[in-house]
């Protein structure tokens, strides 16, 4: 599957699972220790918020603090929104998935970029579906290119502690289930476990 159409169905999905959240859920426990619904949504929009600079070749310098805080402001739902879309926008511009970014971490090809949003939104949506009881099954497509990708990347996510490890799942898991681990998530999570 090409890489923009992958990251396009994780947006999707990551929004999908958003749009289900119900007026009682926001303050409801994750998967995520320590994150609510509303602080993980708002930890997702920051990530698509600061998608556009970066995607037109800002720094972080340059962006500043200006993205720091609660995005998500009265409705939680329509910011969330808001921000996949001009995320969407950023990334499929013209010449954009050729280009270098300046993360916080260093130079990177925009491509390896929209491959971390692709497993983020993939993997918070998840995040999000198991907390308020939707559906959590995720684009089968989307999850084997954040598979081949995260397959590479898992040792340096366990080294930089951007994972938690120790998540085992047995060998006829499915690739999602597979994926989540990966991640740190107990497939089988559910609020109040």
């Amino acid at each position: 599957m090409d890489l923009l159409e992958a990251y396009r169905r994780s947006l999707a999905e990551f929004i999908d699972r958003v749009d289900q959240v119900e007026a009682g859920q926001w303050s409801d426990p994750t998967p995520c220790p320590d994150w609510d619904v509303r602080t993980l949504v708002n930890h997702v929009v920051n990530e698509d918020r600061w998608s556009v600079p970066l995607l037109a070749g800002r720094t972080v310098d340059e962006v500043g603090d200006r993205l720091d805080g609660d995005l998500l402001g009265a409705d939680p739902i329509a910011a969330a929104r808001e921000a996949a879309a001009q995320a969407e926008i950023a990334a499929t511009h013209p010449g954009t998935i050729d280009r270098t970014v300046h993360l916080s971490s260093g130079d990177a090809p925009a491509a390896e970029y929209l491959q971390q949003l692709l497993a983020e939104h993939l993997i918070h949506g998840w995040d999000v579906a198991v907390a308020i009881g939707a559906q959590p099954r995720l684009d089968p497509d989307a999850v084997h290119a954040a598979a081949q990708w995260f397959a590479d990347q898992i040792e340096s996510y366990q080294r930089n502690n951007l994972v938690q490890t120790g998540v085992q799942v047995s060998d006829d898991v499915d690739e999602q289930d597979r994926l989540l681990a990966a991640f740190g998530r107990d497939p089988d999570w559910a609020p109040g476990r």
